[in-house]
């Protein structure tokens, strides 16, 4: 994804040549993990065909991706504020606090071994349907998407960053190079398959986007 700021005190180490993410290097948070917590509300119906910007995203075969990959309401303990939200990349989920006991969560794809960062940041912008500007690490490998570094993937169903992505900031105002983004790759969603970003289900991210404020208010913490 895009490469903006000089990598920082967030501990992140080398930008990836995938899509120019970073290395583990922080200590790991702690919170809560609820992998077994009891489902207050599902959203099956909501991986129709869905409209959006111009765009028309496919309908997921929902029943093919596994329940508790499946967006739902949780009950969920955690000591962090509403409107935090907490990716524990080990269970493949990602938690967008509601308060009283309950949080949103989404099943996501995270980074391949390698490819893994945690650390606490916040949502400094987002974007709707955004822009890819691969690193040229990654085109290095892959010279077939050279032509896309500088001048960017334009918008689109086969963007990687699919229908939206929301760009996480240390707290000195400094890019991480980690993004919450949509992928067209739903099968992916519940493995290691990615570069070090966290993807969601385009219904999904377009879900969580519509209740993310940027500011330092919206804390994100991501636990390996």
């Amino acid at each position: 994804m895009r490469t903006r700021n000089a990598i920082t005190a967030l501990g992140l180490v080398a930008t990836l040549a995938m899509a120019g993410y970073a290395t583990t290097a922080a200590a790991t948070p702690t919170a809560t993990a609820n992998s077994s917590a009891d489902t207050v509300q599902t959203f099956d119906s909501d991986y129709g065909v869905t409209s959006d910007n111009g765009f028309q995203l496919p309908a997921i075969p929902i029943q093919k991706v596994k329940p508790q990959f499946r967006r739902q309401i949780v009950s969920y303990t955690s000591g962090e504020a509403e409107g935090t939200i907490i990716v524990n990349t080990r269970e493949r989920h990602l938690y967008y606090i509601l308060g009283n006991g309950e949080a949103m969560r989404y099943g996501i794809g995270v980074g391949k071994q390698g490819f893994s960062w945690s650390g606490t940041a916040y949502v400094a912008w987002k974007q709707e349907w955004p822009t890819w500007h691969p690193p040229k690490e990654m085109a290095v490998r892959r010279p077939e998407i050279a032509k896309y570094v500088d001048g960017g993937m334009n918008p689109g169903l086969s963007n990687p960053l699919g229908a939206r992505a929301m760009y996480l900031y240390n707290e000195k105002g400094q890019d991480t190079l980690f993004r919450l983004h949509g992928t067209p790759e739903w099968a992916s969603i519940g493995t290691a398959a990615s570069s070090g970003c966290i993807r969601l289900i385009n219904q999904d991210v377009i879900d969580l986007y519509s209740r993310v404020l940027p500011g330092h208010s919206t804390k994100v913490v991501v636990i390996q």
